[in-house]
């Protein structure tokens, strides 16, 4: 299923898009898509009910309505830094042993089209498309790889915005440079792990104004999706609704020559994975 939210900010409604390209209202179906419904296996029968026979739901008209974060009440993101072998190499930094991890604050969301701010005193904004992991059911201690992947509810796209001299150059941790406002696009649409077979062979594609910067592929991740998901539950406990940012492949603006391409307001960024829709934003002052 792709499960998505529309309407104004705030007051998103929950929605299905149906096989035959048609936006269907679900909210006489579920309150929301979030982590109380992806733990309610009652709830998620109901979806899939409906989402069988999109008929009766109510049509929605797509033309001029906003979509918003395919997820509410965000419980926590954790990001995955420098997980592509060709972003590492980009950066000439070495392959991490292990996962290098961060945070970005859930009030870093946004929809997938809606205007991303570059901060007050930034030089160095920039991208990255990456695959956004949902988490379905309570991880903790994982087993396996195998298990982890029976925890995952769903995947996304995921804008990872970043301000590469907040987060490298002014010392101590990455997050200020990952956490501004605006910083985390996602969507548009959640798509249920059933749909996306093999997580490891999807292609992933970025765009500047139109120029084409990123174009990789998952099968480029130095720690898959099982490993991840199987890693944290080792560290912290992983809830239904927590989202895990996967890392990006290489292109980004910090890997270019000098004068290195960052963004500036008026910018456009598109991004897409294969079969997880599509993102556009453009770039304002904050």
């Amino acid at each position: 299923m792709k499960l998505l939210r529309v309407g104004t900010a705030g007051a998103e409604r929950p929605a299905l898009l149906a096989e035959d390209g048609t936006l269907r209202d679900l909210s006489g179906v579920v309150p929301d898509v979030d982590g109380a419904l992806l733990a309610d296996e009652a709830a998620l029968a109901r979806v899939r009910e409906a989402a069988a026979a999109p008929e009766s739901l109510p049509e929605l008209d797509a033309d001029g309505l906003r979509v918003g974060p395919p997820l509410a009440r965000i419980g926590k993101i954790v990001c995955i830094g420098l997980n592509y072998h060709d972003h590492a190499k980009e950066t000439g930094a070495d392959v991490p042993a292990e996962p290098i991890l961060f945070f970005k604050a859930p009030d870093t969301v946004v929809g997938p089209e809606d205007t991303v701010l570059v901060p007050r005193r930034s030089v160095k904004t920039d991208w990255e498309v990456e695959l956004a992991v949902v988490i379905g059911r309570t991880a903790r201690y994982l087993d396996s790889d195998e298990e982890a992947l029976e925890h995952v509810a769903g995947y996304a796209i995921a804008h990872d915005v970043s301000e590469r001299e907040f987060q490298i150059e002014r010392g101590g941790t990455w997050d200020k440079g990952k956490n501004c406002e605006t910083f985390n696009p996602l969507g548009p649409w959640l798509v249920t792990a059933d749909e996306v077979p093999d997580p490891q062979n999807l292609p992933m594609k970025l765009w500047v104004n139109g120029e084409l910067k990123q174009d990789g592929t998952t099968a480029q991740q130095i720690f898959p999706v099982g490993e991840v998901v199987r890693y944290l539950s080792q560290f912290m406990t992983l809830y239904p609704g927590d989202v895990i940012n996967t890392g990006t492949p290489a292109g980004v603006a910090m890997g270019e020559p000098e004068p290195k391409p960052y963004l500036r307001a008026g910018d456009v960024v598109e991004l897409e994975i294969e079969g997880l829709g599509r993102q556009r934003q453009e770039f304002k002052d904050a």
